[in-house]
C-alpha cells in the first residue's frame, strides 16, 4: 500500500493593514472559515480562468493556423477524393 507525500510550499506576502482587513471583511462575508481558506481559493478560481482563457486562444491561433495554411498551401485532390466527389 503506498501513500501519496503531499509537498507544501510558503506563500508570504506583505499588504496594507487596510488592504487586510478589506479581505479579511470579504472572507468572512463570503463564509469561509479563514482569510487563508479565502485567498487560496479565491486565486485558485482566477488562476483557472485566466488557464481556461489562454488555452482556448492558443488552441484558436493553432487552428486558425492549420485551417490558413491548408488553404494557401493546397495540394491537388488525391483519386480518392476525386473518385468520392464523382460519386
Amino acid at each position: 500500500m503506498s501513500t501519496a507525500i503531499k509537498e507544501n510550499a510558503r506563500f508570504d506576502v506583505r499588504l496594507p493593514k487596510e488592504q487586510k482587513e478589506f479581505f479579511e471583511k470579504a472572507a468572512y462575508l463570503g463564509g469561509f472559515r479563514n482569510l487563508t481558506d479565502f485567498i487560496i481559493l479565491t486565486i485558485q478560481e482566477k488562476a483557472k480562468e485566466i488557464i481556461k482563457e489562454k488555452e482556448q486562444i492558443i488552441a484558436s491561433e493553432k487552428d486558425s493556423e492549420i485551417f490558413f495554411n491548408e488553404i494557401t498551401n493546397s495540394k491537388k485532390p488525391s483519386k480518392t477524393l476525386k473518385k468520392a466527389l464523382e460519386d
